[in-house]
């Protein structure tokens, strides 16, 4: 395949790598009125704050903003750094329970972002934390601003892009973060916010009494 492919929408339901991983894509599961109802609740009701990353042992805060909840009240750790959890809020519950009636996959966390726009972006990464269940499903929807996503294959360097629309839904499972990197460029051209909720499997925390 030529690298820069778009990827053909009409099969939503089939697994749209040629190998080594499965990626799905739902198009828009939430209406055009109803996605613009849930970014303006999520932009004023998400505990949004700056982003820390550390990049060759240096910490950098980013434009980007960020929120991580937990229905297990559990931490998660990446980019060097740990995000204590908050409760989830009622709009993630919401889109969590939608979610998971389309996909029969389960998810007990979220990580927001919310880009301000085109000049905020994300490079490329993989989402395989010890934390997350191995080969689970990673939940990816959408509201605001269109954005190319982008997904490289670590050994063959093949590239795929395509836009994800306001409300629409995108499902990465099974062997993917093994064998895929993801980002999301930046783009002049985009001037308007985007907010992104992943739900993610963590595994069990499990509890002794003292």
């Amino acid at each position: 395949m030529n690298s820069n492919n778009l990827f053909d929408f009409n099969n939503e339901h089939n697994n749209l790598l040629p190998y080594d991983g499965e990626v799905n894509y739902y198009g828009q599961i939430f209406t055009d009125d109803i996605a613009i109802q849930y970014f303006n609740s999520l932009l004023n009701n998400i505990h949004w704050q700056n982003d820390s990353v550390k990049i060759f042992g240096k910490t950098h805060i980013t434009k980007r903003k960020m929120a991580w909840y937990s229905i297990d009240n559990q931490s998660y750790t990446y980019s060097g750094a740990t995000k204590n959890a908050l409760p989830f809020l009622v709009e993630l519950f919401e889109i969590k329970n939608h979610i998971e009636k389309l996909t029969d996959e389960t998810f007990n966390s979220c990580l927001a972002n919310l880009y301000h726009d085109g000049q905020e972006g994300m490079g490329w990464h993989t989402d395989n934390e010890a934390e997350i269940v191995k080969y689970s499903a990673i939940a990816s929807i959408s509201f605001g601003a269109e954005r190319y996503f982008h997904l490289k294959h670590k050994a063959t360097k093949e590239l795929f892009k395509f836009k994800l629309e306001t409300g629409s839904l995108l499902i990465m499972k099974g062997e993917t973060q093994e064998n895929w990197l993801h980002s999301m460029p930046k783009s002049m051209k985009i001037v308007s916010p985007r907010i992104n909720l992943t739900f993610r499997k963590l595994n069990s925390v499990v509890r002794t009494r003292l």
